[in-house]
């Protein structure tokens, strides 16, 4: 919650409205946010939903519950109690539309498979047709980004008010995977939204410095690994 009153601090962007330069009123800068990033919230959920409850309060920071969404890679059991009790937006990291490849890709997968995760966000209570849940699907060529995989997701998902994120890999250095080709993930995206899902392609932002998603804990992973031998060196000196 730092991170947002530091930026609307940064902005001038405060709770209630801000006055303009010819005395109307203008909305707010900060409109939207999102936890995501920094860890699993579902498994922090007492600080999280109490982080939560003074941005969503008039008489804290005023955003609205529906500007709002939480980003799980899938603590299945926690999904009814957030809806319920916070009543955010809902955003799954699904990545693949087999157990065996998730697995891999998301290993909590392992604890709360698709089969449990999808179950979890049927019941999600605040949802409906204008409060649809985004499941995060990132592209990987040859991985999951196949025309039966499209069809699959469709498959799981039927009966869900949902929209499918579609993620370009961002590559770092030493990485066993590559991007979908733009190609593949038009086609992919195409057979979703045919079956009645909004399926954007998310604008890949970063990648020259390695701080597009998925790359800055790769980046801080080898900045480590190329310190050790000096590391080494210095304690063997001593």
């Amino acid at each position: 919650m730092s991170q947002l009153v530091v930026a609307g601090a940064a902005l001038g962007d405060f709770a209630g409205q801000m006055p303009s330069k010819d005395g109307g009123e203008v909305g707010r800068l900060v409109t939207n946010i999102v936890f995501m990033g920094m860890g699993e919230p579902l498994y922090n959920y007492d600080n999280v939903a109490k982080a939560l409850r003074i941005v969503m309060d008039n008489e804290g920071i005023a955003i609205s519950r529906r500007k709002i969404t939480l980003s799980t890679s899938g603590v299945a059991p926690m999904i009814e109690q957030c809806g319920r009790e916070l009543g955010v937006m809902l955003a799954i990291s699904l990545h693949a539309v087999r157990d065996e490849l998730r697995d891999v890709l998301v290993p909590l997968n392992k604890k709360y498979p698709i089969k449990d995760l999808l179950a979890a966000c049927r019941k999600y209570p605040p949802l409906k047709n204008a409060r649809r849940i985004t499941f995060e699907y990132v592209m990987l060529k040859g991985v999951n980004d196949s025309p039966a995989d499209a069809r699959e997701l469709v498959r799981l998902i039927a009966g869900i008010p949902a929209k499918v994120n579609l993620i370009p890999f961002n590559p770092w250095p030493g990485t066993a995977y590559e991007c979908s080709s733009p190609e593949t993930i038009e086609r992919f995206a195409q057979i979703v939204l045919g079956a009645g899902y909004p399926s954007p392609v998310r604008t890949p932002r970063g990648q020259d410095i390695l701080a597009a998603c998925g790359q800055l804990k790769s980046a801080s992973e080898k900045l480590r690994a190329s310190q050790r031998p000096a590391a080494a060196q210095e304690a063997g000196a001593a």
